[in-house]
């Protein structure tokens, strides 16, 4: 048997009314806060560039003037590794050489922040180098320590390319 249509149809659901309008409500007001918030926090201010403030540079410019005397020292190194006079090699790193770790140290600390990276990787590679060529002394081993040697000049030189400009012009070094 067919019923017959009831006289009275169930009126439309209308957008404002039922749970969903407190939901779209509900995501409104969070997505205007979000909004809000994500254009405050992103501030209106220009980003000024990276650059080096004047304490950091004379810092930096007293930690260079040590680097380089060892740099400087690099041809004295270089006679005694020639000549094989391993005693006087090592009196040379372990003396006046002896500071260059800790003065790069200071100097990678005062660098900005997108340099440090490969000061550091430079610092420890002339690091390195100078323990083999104390090992190779200490060794006695000729030819190691004139392989060392090399890389103990080719770190000095690289590291000194790191510094700041204004560190150069100061030293002298342009």
């Amino acid at each position: 048997m067919v019923r017959p249509a009831s006289p009275v149809a169930p009126a439309p659901a209308t957008v404002l009314e039922g749970p969903g309008l407190l939901r779209r409500l509900a995501a409104l007001v969070l997505a205007v806060v979000l909004s809000v918030s994500v254009a405050a926090c992103s501030g209106g201010r220009a980003s000024t560039p990276a650059t080096l403030s004047p304490e950091a540079i004379s810092a930096i410019t007293r930690q260079a003037e040590g680097f380089l005397a060892a740099r400087d020292r690099l041809p004295d190194l270089a006679n005694l590794v020639n000549t094989r006079n391993w005693v006087f090699t090592r009196n040379l790193i372990h003396g006046p050489m002896h500071e260059v770790g800790r003065e790069m140290l200071y100097i990678n600390k005062l660098l900005l922040p997108s340099e440090r990276p490969e000061a550091t990787q430079r610092a420890n590679e002339l690091k390195a180098s100078l323990a083999d060529l104390d090992e190779a002394a200490r060794l006695q081993d000729g030819e190691a320590l004139r392989r060392a040697y090399i890389k103990v000049a080719s770190g000095f030189g690289l590291y000194a390319q790191l510094l700041p400009e204004e560190v150069k012009v100061a030293l002298k070094q342009v």
